[in-house]
């Protein structure tokens, strides 16, 4: 069980020391991994769960719909045109 966990919840320490806050911490854990399965299965997403989160944590603090950072953009058309660009996500 905690080699799952520290391999598809990515809790590398944990910053309280009480048995209250592990519990905590890993329960908060869990609940985005099964949140972000939600989103993909309804979304219908092929990316892996890891590359969602990836998103997400880059997408944080942007005000950017959820579904519209989810779904491959047209933009790589326009970048296709550029060899020099390099395209970061390639779905």
């Amino acid at each position: 069980m905690f080699k799952w966990i520290k391999q598809h919840l990515r809790i590398k320490a944990f910053y309280g020391t009480s048995e209250n806050a592990v519990k905590t911490q890993i329960w908060i854990a869990v609940s985005v991994y099964v949140l972000v399965a939600i989103i993909r299965k309804r979304l219908g997403l092929e990316a892996s769960l890891y590359q969602i989160l990836q998103i997400l944590s880059l997408m944080l603090f942007e005000r950017t719909p959820i579904l519209q950072t989810l779904q491959p953009s047209d933009s790589q058309e326009n970048l296709l045109g550029n060899p020099n660009q390099l395209i970061l996500f390639d779905f």
